[in-house]
């Protein structure tokens, strides 16, 4: 049984997240959920390193459209 982490997230399914799309930056995911995402970290820090931090809101999106395969398409299309 996978043991759960802060918030009662499961951390294989954030570990999925950080090893698809840890490379993201914040001001990418700001441009998709808005400039409250991930509060207090620099637009140039990854997804990777905050994602443990995330406030509940920010990581409810962000497991969401993960879960429903349309993160990648979001970050793809705030990339450009």
């Amino acid at each position: 049984m996978k043991e759960p982490g802060l918030d009662g997230r499961h951390r294989d399914k954030d570990g999925e997240i950080s090893k698809k799309h840890g490379n993201t930056l914040v001001g990418t995911l700001r441009k998709i959920y808005g400039k409250p995402f991930a509060a207090g970290y620099p637009d140039a820090t990854t997804l990777g390193e905050v994602l443990t931090h995330l406030n509940e809101t920010s990581l409810s999106q962000l497991r969401r459209d993960h879960a429903t395969g349309h993160l990648e398409h979001k970050i793809d299309h705030a990339s450009k």
